[in-house]
């Protein structure tokens, strides 16, 4: 399947997504430079610890590119209608096109979403049917690299070793100049505090916000339905397997923790809700 590229234009949305950007730079630069380059060199730290930590900085920023720059199921202009399928399509009474029952209009992108779960300003893009699995792992990854920089915000607080006076006099040789060295030694103390502020914001956030989506996907229900109360049957109860591998298209689980690839609709349970 190819990737379609889908952009919002709403400046509260780059807003916000702007703020998540900043969170990421400033753990993804400045855990390394201060905490993780200078101890490997002086060989307190193994070289997995450091490739583990860019290693979950490139997947957590890759799933937020393509959560807010995927397609989350817009609907088109002039859907054709498979004719088994026409009892379980509505009119949307907003912008009067044919939609499948589940599906929801978006105020803030001006279209209708299949089984849209919410739009989030977070990502500046609805998370919907086909991009709901880049969204859940834009949240699990997110969780992953703030306990590792929370993890190791501690140990530079009580167990790695000091670091050498040369080093520490000198750390312009990890990739840096010698204005950059002088302030992160001055100002260590704040900077790592920073960091573990932000980290403790987006655990926290991420990790509510994890644990409602799972939720949401092993009882078949969106968040819009249900603060809307839409559906009432709920209908025969999926398996976690089957319900994630609807969610991300595959079966294959370790498919599940990989965003550079593409999604294909899969069908497990054919079961549809009662919706009201």
């Amino acid at each position: 399947m190819k990737l379609r590229l889908h952009f919002v234009v709403d400046p509260m949305g780059w807003f916000c997504i702007s703020m998540v950007l900043f969170v990421w730079l400033y753990n993804s630069f400045l855990i390394p430079k201060l905490v993780l380059l200078p101890h490997y060199a002086e060989g307190h730290i193994p070289a997995t610890l450091v490739l583990c930590y860019y290693l979950a900085s490139l997947l957590c920023v890759s799933a937020l590119f393509r959560a807010s720059t995927a397609d989350p199921g817009k609907l088109a202009q002039d859907p054709k209608i498979p004719l088994g399928e026409r009892d379980n399509w509505e009119l949307c009474n907003k912008c009067n096109l044919m939609r499948p029952k589940r599906s929801h209009h978006c105020s803030r992108c001006g279209h209708c979403v299949r089984r849209m779960d919410h739009h989030c300003p977070w990502i500046n893009n609805c998370v919907g049917e086909d991009n709901h699995w880049l969204f859940l792992q834009l949240c699990f990854y997110t969780q992953v690299l703030s306990l590792y920089t929370l993890v190791l915000d501690f140990c530079q607080y009580y167990y790695f070793q000091p670091l050498s006076s040369v080093d520490r006099a000198n750390r312009a040789h990890m990739g840096s100049n010698q204005c950059w060295a002088e302030f992160a030694v001055r100002h260590e103390l704040a900077l790592l505090r920073g960091s573990c502020f932000m980290g403790l914001i987006m655990f926290g956030g991420m990790g509510s916000l994890f644990y409602t989506q799972v939720k949401g996907i092993l009882t078949d229900t969106t968040t819009i339905e249900k603060m809307s109360h839409l559906l009432e049957d709920i209908g025969p109860r999926r398996s976690w397997q089957q319900a994630m591998a609807e969610v991300f298209g595959t079966r294959w689980k370790i498919l599940w923790f990989l965003p550079f690839r593409s999604r294909q609709p899969l069908r497990l349970n054919l079961t549809s809700r009662s919706h009201v």
